[in-house]
């Protein structure tokens, strides 16, 4: 693989990682985001150390994929939380 598509590769992976972790504050706020929140770890631990991993171009689609999958399974609960400062809406 070329040093070109290596860069990309891991440029494409690198905005997955981070759009996910950018998430952090807003899973504390969930119900069970705790369970998500133990993974961050993980995904902290690999986003340090992806310029080390050899990536194919199938391997970063399904990472680009998940990612999204993800994102779209995030959208209700998300929309759902409480305002921040737990303070309740009222319709006035």
């Amino acid at each position: 693989m070329s040093d070109s598509s290596s860069v990309k590769h891991l440029v494409r992976i690198t905005n997955c990682l981070q759009t996910i972790l950018d998430l952090e504050s807003q899973l504390e706020q969930l119900e069970n985001g705790h369970s998500l929140l133990d993974e961050f770890a993980v995904l902290k631990s690999f986003l340090e150390k992806i310029d080390e991993v050899e990536l194919s171009e199938s391997d970063v689609e399904r990472i680009e994929t998940a990612t999204s999958n993800f994102l779209r399974e995030l959208e209700g609960p998300l929309s759902r939380r409480s305002p921040r400062g737990g303070t309740k809406r009222r319709l006035q």
